[in-house]
């Protein structure tokens, strides 16, 4: 193990000391606010610590097992348990190094999930309502709760722009790959001679933000309209203002909401939207600041790069941050994702283990 990993090991070792210490105190839940800091950086180093005590452990038992070697006697006992002390070593420096991995605290939040056609006029839209039941099938699958926010249907069928959230544990560690363009080879149904079109849409993965502690809006900065919704609705449509157009001055961004009958909760929703949307703007912003020299093979987030080619007649998805190609595009767009996140995440976590054995070289 590197000397630089084993100092981070220690220092998390002794700090879990201090936390038990703390915790142990007469006077811990007096702030409960720090109690509660305490008890969640506990869960999180706790087993890491643990790991690190295993390791040891299996170190001591190795150089045991070496200064037996010299009784020939015991050779033969010593010679096996060194394989054993070493190869579990391995495996849990392996493990370390993937528990000392930085982690996404937007991880295990819910998520604004937005869907807007690009070029390729009719089609794109066809192609963006598709990508809408992917991720719903996908949402179904994996019992995650799935609320329609915001519609623009085109005239054929489809989406001009839809944004959906979804709610359920690690929506967003589950989906955070899937923002850029998405790009669709296919035969329009209103093609009469049969040639394939090329046609794109983009999606945008927002982690849901906590209004309270990750994004303050002030009330001055933003401007709110109300008018009457249109589209579906029957009567209705024509008699209240029910819908909420948020327009955030500082940054230029609006959200419109229309989906609801009730004005409050179009205005509520909208706000939601508008605080991801902050968030995320905030994000990318500090992200490009502080953008290390080699780019992450997962791509940029680029919401403009071009992460997926969807191939109907050739019955290929071809995923090019990974160059994945797999051959089961009536699966996938019924909401079959796991092998492209498995796939995504196994060449983030791979990115991120290279970064790792660079800052400890």
């Amino acid at each position: 193990m590197k000397q630089s990993i084993s100092d981070k090991l220690d220092h998390l070792s002794r700090r879990l000391a201090e936390i038990d210490a703390l915790l142990g105190s007469e006077t811990a839940t007096k702030d409960l606010d720090s109690y509660r800091r305490l008890t969640r950086e506990h869960a999180e180093i706790g087993p890491v610590v643990a790991l690190y005590a295993a390791f040891r452990k299996a170190d001591d038992d190795l150089k045991s097992a070496q200064a037996m070697l010299s009784d020939p006697e015991m050779k033969g006992l010593a010679e096996g348990e060194i394989k054993v002390c070493r190869d579990e070593m391995e495996r849990l420096e392996a493990e370390l190094q993937r528990a000392l991995l930085p982690t996404d605290p937007n991880d295990e939040r819910n998520i604004f999930l937005e869907i807007r056609a690009g070029t390729g006029g009719d089609e794109s839209a066809l192609f963006a309502g598709d990508l809408f039941r992917m991720y719903s099938r996908y949402a179904e699958r994996q019992r995650w709760k799935a609320e329609m926010i915001s519609q623009s249907p085109s005239d054929l069928g489809g989406y001009k722009e839809v944004i959906v959230r979804i709610v359920g544990q690690g929506a967003y560690s589950k989906l955070k790959f899937e923002s850029g363009g998405h790009r669709v080879q296919r035969v329009p149904a209103t093609e009469t001679q049969g040639r394939i079109h090329t046609s794109a849409c983009t999606v945008a993965v927002l982690p849901e933000a906590d209004e309270v502690s990750d994004v303050v809006i002030n009330p001055a900065e933003i401007r709110i309209d109300t008018y009457r919704a249109s589209g579906a609705g029957g009567q209705h449509v024509n008699k209240t203002d029910s819908a909420v157009r948020i327009t955030h001055l500082p940054t230029g961004i609006v959200v419109e909401c229309q989906d609801d009958r009730s004005q409050h909760k179009n205005k509520a929703q909208a706000m939601s939207v508008l605080a991801a949307r902050i968030k995320d703007k905030q994000q990318s912003e500090r992200q490009a600041k502080t953008a290390a020299a080699r780019k992450s093979l997962i791509g940029s987030g680029d919401r403009s790069e071009r992460i997926r080619t969807y191939n109907f007649p050739q019955g290929r998805i071809t995923d090019h941050r990974i160059n994945l190609t797999l051959y089961k595009i009536d699966a996938i767009m019924d909401g079959d994702l796991g092998e492209l996140i498995a796939a995504l995440s196994a060449e983030h976590q791979a990115e991120q283990l290279a970064a790792l054995a660079e800052e400890a070289a």
